[in-house]
């Protein structure tokens, strides 16, 4: 094990950031580097509220463990400064982590290679809104491309309201994308190498689920197993696997995925740097398939060899 250990390196976990989604990196970045601790890892966290590539540098470390996420840490940036600095890093590279953070380009791929994914429209001020309404069904999920956690997300019904979401969602991406707000069961399926984990089946005591529903609410249920039979199952995780795999998904991740009124699977997005705190859904899927959080971070950073 100390031998096991010590090929590590000296650790950094990335953390924090400036994003949106700061205040769950910081606590995913504690849970990691808590876990690496407690195994005896040389481990250092380093915040990145300033983004600095000279803190990095001087931390003379071996390896990282990127715990940032959204832009600035997910997207990516954060991949191609550690490339520069010739130090290998957890989880996906450059270009698999600037597109799992464009859910425009992730539908664009998808449809283009046939895994089923909910049609969509991209939003601007010149978009006819009641057409967009009227195309995508009459209810619709409303999100920044580039935003994770939720960030800025929000449901329409109205030609009226889908303005106001569009310019909710702006705030925080350029680029912003509507689809039709799915009805059935919500999976996520955690991947760490070439496999994919049990599914978890989200109940969402809310209107969807949104930022509080992810992080704050207790009222959330989530089901690993996830109910399914193993040949719905074992159809989930391919499809899980193939959606991470298009964009050449590496290490870890999670891809999350609705099904329609007839009960079809539709991918929504890839995660690339999933959270890892006591709400997070890839540390329960860890626990199904046996291992603890603590073997789960170290299994994660053994990717990174």
């Amino acid at each position: 094990m100390t031998s096991q250990i010590t090929k590590f390196g000296k650790v950094g976990v990335l953390y924090g950031g400036n994003s949106s989604e700061r205040e769950i990196s910081l606590l995913t970045g504690g849970a990691i580097a808590q876990a690496l601790n407690n195994q005896g890892v040389d481990c250092v966290a380093i915040d990145l509220k300033d983004q600095s590539l000279e803190e990095i540098s001087a931390a003379n470390i071996d390896r990282a463990f990127i715990a940032l996420h959204g832009p600035g840490g997910e997207d990516g940036t954060l991949q191609g400064a550690l490339e520069y600095l010739g130090i290998p890093y957890t989880g996906s590279g450059v270009m698999a982590s600037a597109l799992a953070m464009d859910k425009l380009r992730c539908k664009q791929i998808w449809k283009g290679i046939n895994l089923p994914t909910s049609d969509f429209v991209s939003l601007d001020k010149d978009t006819n809104w009641q057409q967009a309404i009227d195309h995508l069904g009459g209810c619709l999920v409303v999100k920044p491309a580039c935003e994770g956690s939720s960030v800025g997300m929000s449901i329409a019904e109205s030609a009226e309201a889908l303005k106001q979401a569009w310019q909710l969602a702006y705030k925080y991406d350029a680029k912003v994308i509507a689809e039709p707000r799915l009805q059935g069961e919500e999976y996520t399926v955690a991947i760490l190498g070439d496999q994919a984990l049990p599914s978890i089946r989200i109940q969402a005591n809310a209107t969807f689920y949104d930022y509080e529903a992810k992080y704050l609410s207790d009222k959330t249920e989530y089901f690993c197993p996830s109910g399914l039979d193993a040949g719905r199952e074992t159809e989930l995780a391919k499809l899980c696997l193939d959606a991470f795999k298009s964009i050449d998904g590496k290490g870890w991740g999670r891809v999350d995925v609705m099904t329609d009124t007839d009960g079809r699977f539709n991918v929504l997005e890839v995660n690339t740097v999933p959270g890892m705190t006591s709400h997070s859904l890839v540390p329960m899927a860890g626990k199904a398939a046996g291992m603890d959080f603590e073997s789960l971070v170290l299994a994660i950073l053994e990717e990174s060899i």
